[in-house]
């Protein structure tokens, strides 16, 4: 077998399959064949690198991380657009060009709420990609760009020079299932899809990138030295056969029709994949647009239409408590149908407590409701001379509707919390953060699995996780009875993990890791922990009032005390395996700088912690010590200012005991 032209053959099969799944939405394998293909180029690639191309699918899966993102200067500006925001403005457009060009003609097209990029081709091949920035000069972000699979690595029959400007986007459902994977592991939502894109265009690791699912279309040449189109709509014909995802365009010389054409694009924007936040209109013709011109900001040529909010009156029906799945109890108006931006609404959101309150909702009002975005539908005031006699304010549940344990307001915001450590609305967020490698470290229990595992209907507590049937694991999609075997036996093994990592697992509020290992040295195990006073609590260093009230309240809760005892049961272990520690340090905070011998400054810091001290990352007046090692730069230099007491690594090592001598003259020159 000649390698290279298989290589090549394997390559240009590919990269068809991907234009035909990507762009032009219509497979003709099937993704295991697919996957095939691909692992087989993937081989040959490995045993032979020599073969590896720019344009080869392979490179596609996220190169190595950046130190930052390079500077690139547009060859041609990308320019932004004068926004009009009604029909009149658009009639003052209109004249505006007529004054200057006979007869124009009218492209419109969606315009796309993302992040706008310019690509560039040399003979054919992709070189670079840059963001807008300022419109001159933008961020390199080549190989973020290199994993969306919409966008061609190589064109046939391509000039030599080529540069194109598109939008990157997340489509809808691709962002709805991020934030529902970032929910689960308790990282923070993005609020739309458009900061979800820019978020991931601008991560340093390309493989975060390749994970986001991202797109792009494209809708403007921005230069190439082959032209042989006199219209913008002919050169977007021209993109679309290089194999491009192009915008969707339609044409008019009548304004009238324009005007239609973008109130019935706003009524029909839920059946793109992206989200839109408004039209763009632009003359047709090219010659036109160079008589035209264009101002200091923006191109006298074209306008970008923003839909203004539609608002309709409603009355709410019922208002309805969803628990999420951090346990955050979020209330949702059911109101009476009403059409807006193209969709039949029937529900709004209530986002919180504190919202209702100051609109004043109740049940049975008439409110102005309208799309947040022109994605969310929402409440914006209620008409209260409509208002019937006998509403009462709306106020939520004191307990879970789920699985009625108590719930609590956040200490620092507007939520209201479910406290049930087995609450079926947290459960896949729970179980995900209690194999998490910080807490249980159970290695292949992934969000994916997890929901595999709960849909099937065999895990309905943490506790279950340790009862699992492995012929029925392995009977769960992409599992086997090797994968089962594997996942059981991490399960196995994570039972005899320390106390510490199983008080993290619990999501305890304000317990993280480090509170998890102090507890669990200090008590020496979960049943005395249990049975500690708000007052014992208080008195260890770094756990303050509010912690206190939070591990006592979840140790009295039934569900909590169900799930110990169902994970002992199981034989979970629930017992310390550190050192005892004693308060030998309390009161005292301590810097680490340099580089030790003995031990990392982490595990120095850890010993302290285990000892009773604070460890703190800067220098201050507060500052009880600095433990410097080699190469201690300005935090010595600042400790030395302050006379704030210094101790080598040899006195550290001392002091916590793990070296022969006088300790206690050491704590005491540090408590003088």
């Amino acid at each position: 077998m000649d390698i290279k032209a298989r290589a090549e053959e394997l390559r240009g099969t590919l990269n068809e399959h991907n234009y035909r799944y990507y762009v032009l939405d219509a497979p003709t394998i099937s993704d295991f064949e697919y996957d095939r293909l691909l692992r087989e180029l993937e081989d040959l690639e490995t045993a032979h690198p020599e073969l590896v191309t720019p344009d080869s699918p392979t490179q596609r899966v996220g190169g190595k991380a950046l130190d930052s993102f390079q500077q690139v200067v547009h060859r041609v500006p990308l320019q932004s657009l004068q926004d009009v925001f009604s029909p009149d403005e658009l009639l003052d457009f209109d004249r505006r060009v007529r004054e200057s060009a006979d007869s124009p003609e009218y492209l419109l097209e969606p315009k796309v709420d993302g992040l706008s990029v310019a690509l560039e081709y040399v003979d054919g091949v992709f070189v670079r990609g840059a963001t807008r920035g300022d419109g001159q000069v933008g961020e390199d972000v080549t190989e973020n760009l290199r994993t969306i699979k919409s966008i061609p690595m190589r064109l046939k029959d391509a000039p030599a020079e080529l540069i194109v400007r598109g939008e990157v986007y997340m489509p809808r459902k691709t962002f709805e299932k991020l934030n529902g994977e970032r929910e689960l592991r308790g990282e923070a939502l993005f609020a739309n899809p458009r900061n979800a894109a820019a978020g991931s265009m601008r991560q340093l690791d390309p493989k975060i990138a390749a994970a986001r699912g991202l797109d792009m279309v494209v809708f403007n040449i921005q230069y190439t030295d082959y032209a042989p189109f006199s219209t913008d709509s002919a050169a977007l014909d021209w993109l679309r056969s290089l194999r491009f995802k192009v915008i969707d365009y339609q044409l008019s010389g009548d304004m009238g029709e324009i005007q239609s054409a973008i109130f019935a694009l706003g009524d029909q924007r839920e059946k793109y994949p992206f989200d839109i936040d408004g039209a763009v209109v632009k003359v047709n013709s090219l010659s036109q647009r160079d008589g035209l011109g264009e101002t200091a900001k923006f191109p006298r040529w074209a306008a970008a239409y923003k839909y203004p909010p539609e608002q309709k009156e409603s009355v709410v029906e019922d208002i309805v408590v969803q628990v999420g799945r951090t346990g955050v109890l979020t209330p949702k108006a059911v109101v009476a149908p009403v059409r807006l931006a193209g969709t039949t609404v029937t529900n709004a959101t209530l986002h919180n407590q504190d919202f209702i309150t100051e609109k004043d909702i109740r049940i049975g009002d008439t409110v102005i409701v309208q799309k947040a975005g022109e994605i969310i539908p929402e409440i914006v005031s209620v008409v209260k001379e409509k208002r019937p006699e006998g509403t009462q304010p709306y106020q939520l549940p004191a307990v879970c509707p789920v699985c009625g344990a108590a719930v609590v307001r956040d200490e620092d915001g507007a939520h209201i919390r479910c406290t049930g450590a087995e609450c079926p609305a947290q459960l896949l967020r729970n179980l995900t953060h209690f194999a998490s490698r910080d807490a249980m470290d159970i290695e292949g229990l992934g969000p994916a699995v997890v929901e595999g595992l709960v849909n099937a209907g065999m895990v309905k507590t943490p506790a279950d996780l340790y009862r699992l049937d492995r012929d029925k694991v392995a009977e769960l999609e992409r599992m086997g009875k090797k994968s089962a075997d594997n996942l059981l036996a991490a399960i196995e093994k994570s039972k005899g993990n320390d106390l510490s990592k199983l008080l993290f697992a619990f999501g305890i509020r304000q317990v993280g890791q480090k509170a998890g290992k102090i507890l669990a040295a200090r008590f020496g195990s979960l049943d005395a922990l249990a049975r500690a006073s708000e007052e014992e609590l208080t008195e260890i260093n770094d756990v303050g009032g509010i912690t206190a009230k939070y591990l006592t309240e979840w140790f009295a809760a039934p569900q909590s005390q169900h799930l110990i005892a169902e994970l002992k049961e199981a034989g979970v272990n629930m017992d310390s395996q550190a050192a005892p520690v004693g308060d030998r340090l309390a009161g005292i905070t301590f810097v680490l700088t340099g580089e030790l011998s003995a031990c990392s400054r982490k595990e120095a810091g850890e010993k302290l912690e285990a000892l009773g001290a604070k460890v703190s990352g800067s220098v201050s007046k507060k500052t009880g010590c600095v433990v410097a090692g080699e190469a201690a730069g300005s935090k010595l230099r600042k400790a030395q200012e302050l006379g704030v007491p210094v101790l080598d690594e040899g006195q550290f090592l001392i002091l916590v005991g793990e070296r022969e001598g006088d300790a206690d003259a050491l704590l005491a020159q540090l408590k003088k």
